[in-house]
């Protein structure tokens, strides 16, 4: 038997990050997530990394890491390798963040969100974590897809 379930590909160290609890909220430039709130999203892992270093200014200031609790956090996040379905996140509530937004609050979402610039963007609360017991290779997808997951793989 298997589930089905919503899944939205991540570029690492993204996808690691999310599945690891570090990053707590998703940007995007849309509410891609929105119609989601209260269901279980499937993390699948990208291919390709994520084509900037905000991340880990992110990680080495604001959050405090050091290089080897990055490295062992990198790690991590690639246990199962690319191009598989790794996890599953709790979906909660999407907002914009206005560009009005500035301070201590701008700083803890940027935190949250291991990245910068969250101005416009809409961000998505994403809460209980958790790696499958073994990945599942599937082909991602643009946006929201559907992919079912074998109930011995669930956690």
């Amino acid at each position: 038997m298997a589930v089905q379930v919503r899944c939205l590909s991540f570029r690492q160290p993204y996808a690691g990050l999310v599945l690891d609890g570090v990053k707590t909220v998703e940007s995007r430039w849309r509410p891609l997530l929105a119609p989601l709130e209260n269901q279980t999203l499937a993390v699948h892992v990208a291919r390709r990394d994520w084509e900037g270093d905000e991340w880990m200014a992110v990680l080495s200031g604001p959050l405090g890491m050091n290089g080897a609790q990055i490295e062992a956090l990198l790690e991590s996040g690639e246990r199962f390798g690319r191009g598989v379905v790794a996890g599953l996140v709790d979906v909660g509530r999407t907002w914009l963040c206005t560009a009005s937004l500035n301070g201590v609050e701008l700083q803890r979402l940027e935190q949250s969100a291991v990245l910068t610039d969250l101005e416009e963007k809409h961000l998505t609360h994403l809460s209980n974590p958790r790696w499958l017991k073994a990945p599942l290779r599937v082909r991602g997808g643009r946006d929201l897809w559907t992919v079912e997951i074998p109930e011995e793989l669930l956690p």
